[in-house]
């Protein structure tokens, strides 16, 4: 089983359905009120079970095992339902690439900035772009350190793209966007960089493939294109290892 969110409200949803099918006789028949501390706890285990046969990434697997305590635990809370609506709201300006195209907010870190503004270097001038480029982590120091190179940063989340719409003022060589990766054309790019998921990589390298012009560069922080190899890896000094994975076109 993929690890889609469809996918894992499904595994949820069965653990859900076990546990309870089995609880609601055992404590109707005995008149007793069901113990929903315990109800959720193994509700968590079943599901912990579920993700562990199907081979789910360990993240899916702490997400599977703690949510319905977690549950449990915010509804012994009582918080106000318009709390939960603000956090959703919220949630939405900064994450919505992770619901949209399972493209979570990933901060590029100081070692992988030095490492790319090294390759940008070796190339020379050129038109960079950051395929979700979040708060500019990647985009606002590559063009301090290279000013006579071209930047453009794409990002779809509305709060995140402001603040780093805010990181870019005062640098005329960038170019700070509020669209879709999807939407954006890549040919008039020389160099183009990705700190995404492994989700999307499949459908992402067929738009390389089709728009990235001859002679310019894919360069794919941490996750490489399934089967697919580089044509150069380089490895950045950092905990955890993130390589970069250049593909030449």
């Amino acid at each position: 089983m993929s690890a889609t969110p469809l996918r894992q409200l499904a595994l949820q949803g069965a653990a859900v359905i076990l546990v309870l099918s089995l609880a609601w006789p055992y404590f109707g028949w005995s008149a007793e009120a069901m113990p929903w501390l315990q109800t959720s706890l193994a509700i968590g285990g079943v599901a912990l079970v579920f993700a562990t046969l199907s081979r789910q990434p360990w993240w899916w697997r702490v997400i599977h095992a703690g949510f319905m305590p977690l549950v449990w635990l915010t509804q012994t809370l009582a918080i106000e339902p318009g709390w939960f609506l603000l956090a959703f709201i919220l949630l939405m300006l900064v994450y919505r690439g992770a619901l949209s195209g399972q493209v979570p907010l990933y901060l590029s870190n100081r070692q992988t900035v030095a490492r790319l503004a090294e390759l940008l270097a070796e190339r020379g001038p050129c038109r960079f772009l950051d395929l979700g480029a979040g708060l500019g982590s990647t985009t606002v120091p590559l063009a301090d350190f290279l000013p006579d190179s071209r930047f453009t940063g794409v990002e779809n989340a509305p709060l995140t793209w402001l603040v780093g719409r805010f990181f870019c003022l005062g640098r005329p060589n960038i170019d700070w966007r509020w669209a879709d990766m999807w939407q954006t054309d890549l040919a008039e790019h020389d160099v183009v960089y990705a700190f995404l998921s492994p989700a999307p990589m499949a459908d992402l390298w067929k738009k390389v493939e089709a728009e990235m012009q001859p002679g310019s560069l894919f360069v794919s922080n941490n996750f490489p294109v399934p089967g697919v190899v580089p044509s150069q890896v380089i490895e950045v000094a950092c905990t955890p290892p993130r390589p970069l994975y250049c593909y030449q076109r």
